[in-house]
């Protein structure tokens, strides 16, 4: 039974890299870097008609993957029906104060933010190995390595994690909703 969804986050959870970017993230709004009603939707935060940017740059936006989206709305969807399932984040994020504001403002369909659906299961070192992060949840949570799936762009990430028994499903180009 799943009972623990652990995801990678950059390139799997949002686009672009934490160390893409020119300077820490910041909000503005969406209109006034020539972004789309469309486009500022695809970006969404938690403060209306603003998004995140590359904090330099100012004029690319950080954005949620859809399947990302898609599969942390379900699993707070089964959670509110009782289902014993939660989301965490295992990541090697270079940059984890960047990595913090997404979570604290990028938000999934439904408009909970990344940090309201990881809560406290967010494992981000950037100088452990995968397997490290899902150990340290293992250790938090007390869920068997079976009982989790993990989804992660990068192949060497998903061959490590998965001599853990873990299943891992290989996300080269992000999230999707094929994935889930």
């Amino acid at each position: 039974t799943l009972r623990l969804v652990v995801f990678d986050l950059d390139y799997t959870v949002w686009k672009p890299e934490m160390f893409q970017l020119c300077g820490a993230p910041r909000l503005v709004k969406g209109s006034s870097i020539g972004l789309s009603k469309a486009d500022v939707k695809q970006a969404r935060t938690n403060q209306r008609g603003m998004v995140l940017v590359d904090g330099d740059k100012r004029t690319v936006p950080i954005t949620v993957f859809d399947g990302a989206s898609f599969a942390l709305a379900e699993i707070e969807r089964l959670r509110q029906e009782g289902h014993q399932v939660y989301a965490a984040v295992a990541s090697r994020c270079d940059e984890t104060e960047y990595a913090d504001i997404c979570l604290k403002h990028l938000v999934i369909h439904g408009g909970k933010t990344l940090q309201e659906c990881f809560q406290d299961r967010v494992q981000i070192d950037p100088y452990s190995d995968k397997t490290h992060h899902l150990q340290r949840l293992h250790e938090q949570t007390g869920i068997p390595f079976e009982n989790m799936c993990f989804f992660d762009n990068e192949i060497w990430n998903i061959r490590c994690v998965s001599k853990l028994g873990v299943k891992s499903i290989y996300t080269p180009d992000g999230m999707t909703t094929e994935a889930w």
